[in-house]
């Protein structure tokens, strides 16, 4: 069993920053790609950015440029660098991975969730 946890998330004001962090844990083998979505009340969850094993990422258009995604591969870590953060990137955001467990099953956790919410 495979275990996300996030951290980092709270309130901040528009035009601040944050970092969130998230953790993988349990039976890993490897880690193929890692990322996060957010979910806004009301909205359906939405990827805002990934990274793959072999570092490609890939960001949402309304994220592109002020939020950065980076992951520690030792550590088992995923980061994300939030900037210039605007009342919209209000949600609740989640860690989420691909990854093959010692068995070698593959598996897709999702971490708990933390709230951002960005006052104007």
């Amino acid at each position: 069993q495979v275990q996300l946890v996030e951290s980092g998330g709270g309130l901040v004001q528009v035009g601040g920053s944050l970092r969130l962090s998230c953790a993988a844990s349990g039976n890993i083998f490897k880690i193929v790609a890692m990322g996060w979505h957010r979910q806004a009340p009301g909205k359906q969850r939405e990827l805002v950015a990934e990274m793959t094993g072999g570092g490609k990422t890939n960001y949402a258009d309304s994220v592109k440029g002020r939020f950065t995604i980076s992951r520690d591969v030792a550590k088992n870590m995923v980061y994300l660098q939030m900037n210039s953060l605007k009342p919209e990137d209000t949600a609740v955001y989640y860690c989420n991975a691909d990854v093959f467990t010692t068995r070698g099953l593959p598996t897709g956790p999702w971490g708990q969730g933390t709230q951002v919410t960005v006052s104007s």
